[in-house]
């Protein structure tokens, strides 16, 4: 049997020796070693470092040492102690820009319109060739700016809205001013500059200025319907103005406005204008303007729809022809070639009506067409507001919200309120297709009351993300169908403050997205199944106006809805027939959605949350999961450099 070997005793420590030669030497050194039970001692082997070829040796070498002394030591940093940075000196592409796009920052880095078709590059670039004046005083320094409000003030007189009069006693003015646009033909150039006298309606006071109300526009989820039809189906999408379009309705009430600015004289001095015709801006206008219209629109044979009142239909021999209004401007779609054409010649006459081609450009949203499919996005909106804030040169960021943000009510110091919300406004418009920052724009758009400081940092941040995809939006493409599709989430008490859940969804039609939602449950979830179920409600209930919308157009198509869901315990509760203890908190809704289950209108099915759509819509995330689910909502940027 083998003996271990005992640990030696009294052995030399190995150290450097260095021999006269400069050469690595091996030396034994040997002890003797006390006996013990007969096991010899192996000699050590000690290795010496080779020196240096100029390296002075033995005594002589400590001598020039002596002798030199600091100069020696201040020679000796300046060749191998300095530091890194100083001996390697600069490289030669430091601060170079990138050759093919510029700085590093700079906006042309994320924007590019060479992919993009002739004309359209023409439609794109008459968007920022004209500079809009911010008021009447820059306005009339321009030729072009002072024709059209001479055109405007023309317009105003041929309708007869306003006579001259004295202002009685116990009455008060309405303030106006103008506003300017420019106006393109369906090539995309600028066909006519606009200005409009708008009054200040929000001086007005219910109950003695006015008595109803009603905006005639139309919902921006009704808008993506119209266009994931069309993309489905090869519809086309024409686009109409109505010129003046508040001043055909009559005024009930007895309103008084100042005398628009630029028109002051000797004639109306101390005289106000009494409005006989709605103006743009009174709180009443819109009513007044919608009244008319939908008279007309019933007169040429249509029929108002029930699930969106500024959506008119008319079938005719299996076909359709569907019209929407915002406001002023209409959109016309269908399959039904020859009433498309009698209607514009119909609106034509009954009022003074602009048609814009091809739809191209919708309330601040551009509309490019192919092939393929239909984009929408608000590059234009996007630039401007990083304009605005002076972001365009700022570093992008990856995410429009940190993962794991603790962003507060009380995160930092108070700010300008008023800034802090004519952001968060540009920003809650710019969501009309950036579903990516949805759940970002709710969180700052909750301290719009008392914002600060934390609150900015994070709509900057949200800035940041913007300025790395300017052009991002949304893409239809034509599947052939309109079945409808929902996803629903929940982050279950991701509010630090009241401790409530984030509920999100998603809903799809044909395909395509169009319509989505992150908003904070007015209650607080006990479990995340309580939270997921709360947000599956919400998520129906939007499917469902989905639905009855496409079927009181005839355009779906028989079976159930699809409805998603990562959380099997609130699966569970929507398909067990037995009520338990752990969901009366949630009663309502529960009877809500297994009303719906048993009558066949949903099917509720599991998903995996890796491959939960809305789950962007809850909680922040990481670049790659972020791209991810950009990529999943149907995303696209057309303008992104190749």
């Amino acid at each position: 049997m083998q003996q271990a070997r005992p640990p030696m005793v009294g052995t030399i420590p190995m150290l450097p020796l260095s021999s006269g030669e400069g050469e690595t030497e091996t030396h034994q050194v040997q002890e003797q070693p006390e006996q013990q039970q007969g096991i010899a001692q192996k000699p050590l082997n000690v290795y010496t470092r080779r020196a240096k070829a100029n390296e002075p040796q033995g005594e002589q070498a400590g001598n020039e040492n002596v002798m030199q002394g600091e100069s020696h030591i201040e020679q000796e940093d300046s060749s191998t102690e300095m530091p890194i940075a100083l001996r390697k000196g600069t490289r030669a592409a430091a601060a170079k820009p990138v050759e093919r796009y510029g700085f590093e920052h700079n906006i042309g880095n994320y924007v590019n319109y060479d992919a993009l078709p002739a004309s359209y590059k023409v439609f794109i670039a008459s968007l920022q060739a004209v500079v809009i004046p911010s008021d009447w005083r820059n306005a009339k320094k321009d030729p072009r700016w002072c024709a059209a409000m001479r055109e405007e003030l023309e317009a105003l007189r041929k309708q007869r809205t306003w006579e001259l009069a004295e202002l009685p006693a116990g009455k008060k003015t309405v303030g106006c001013k103008w506003v300017y646009s420019v106006k393109q033909n369906p090539e995309g150039k600028i066909e006519r500059y606009k200005a409009r006298l708008v009054a200040r309606g929000y001086s007005q006071t219910y109950g003695i200025d006015y008595d109803e109300t009603f905006a005639p526009v139309a919902k921006m989820n009704t808008v993506r319907i119209l266009v994931s039809c069309a993309a489905n189906f090869g519809w086309p999408l024409h686009q109409l103005d109505v010129k003046n379009a508040f001043l055909h309705g009559e005024l009930k009430e007895e309103v008084y406005m100042e005398v628009p600015p630029g028109l002051d004289s000797s004639k109306t001095e101390g005289k106000v204008c009494r409005l006989k015709k709605s103006l743009y801006g009174l709180k009443q206008s819109p009513r007044a303007w919608f009244d008319r219209f939908r008279r007309a629109m019933c007169e040429m044979g249509y029929k108002q729809c029930n699930k969106d009142h500024t959506v008119f239909y008319r079938h005719q021999n299996r076909k359709i022809v569907i019209l929407a209004v915002y406001v002023d401007d209409i959109i016309i779609t269908g399959d039904d070639g020859t009433e498309i054409a009698r209607l514009k010649e119909c609106l034509g006459k009954a009022f003074e009506v602009k048609d814009l081609g091809q739809m191209k450009y919708f309330l601040g949203i551009e509309i490019a067409r192919s092939a393929k499919g239909i984009a929408l996005s608000q590059r234009k909106h996007t630039l401007d507001l990083l304009s605005d804030m002076g972001m365009l040169e700022c570093r992008a960021a990856t995410t429009p919200i940190d993962q794991n943000h603790k962003v507060t009510a009380q995160s930092g110091d108070l700010v300008d309120k008023e800034k802090y919300q004519r952001l968060v406004g540009r920003l809650l418009y710019l969501c009309h297709t950036r579903p990516d920052i949805a759940y970002a724009v709710s969180i700052v758009s909750r301290y719009m009351h008392e914002p600060r400081s934390g609150h900015v940092e994070a709509a900057h941040r949200i800035l940041k993300y913007l300025k790395g995809t300017p052009g991002r939006g949304l893409w239809f493409e034509g599947n052939g169908h309109l079945v409808v599709d929902g996803y629903s989430d929940a982050n279950w008490a991701s509010c630090l403050d009241d401790r409530r859940s984030t509920s999100g969804y998603c809903v799809f039609v044909g395909g395509n997205l169009v319509s989505w939602r992150s908003k904070k449950q007015p209650v607080v979830s006990k479990s995340t199944a309580e939270a997921e179920y709360r947000a599956m409600s919400q998520g129906l209930s939007e499917m469902l106006w989905v639905r009855n919308l496409l079927s009181e157009l005839k355009l779906l198509r028989e079976g159930p809805l699809n409805v998603w869901c990562d959380n099997r315990s609130a699966i569970c509760i929507a398909n067990n027939p037995v009520q338990h203890d752990r969901t009366k908190h949630i009663e309502i809704d529960r009877f809500f959605i297994k009303e719906k289950l048993d009558a066949g209108i949903i099917k509720i099915e599991y998903v995996h949350t890796g491959q939960q759509i809305a789950d962007c819509l809850t909680k922040g995330l990481a670049a790659k999961e972020c791209n991810l689910a950009c990529d999943k909502m149907g995303m696209i940027d057309i303008y992104h450099p190749s």
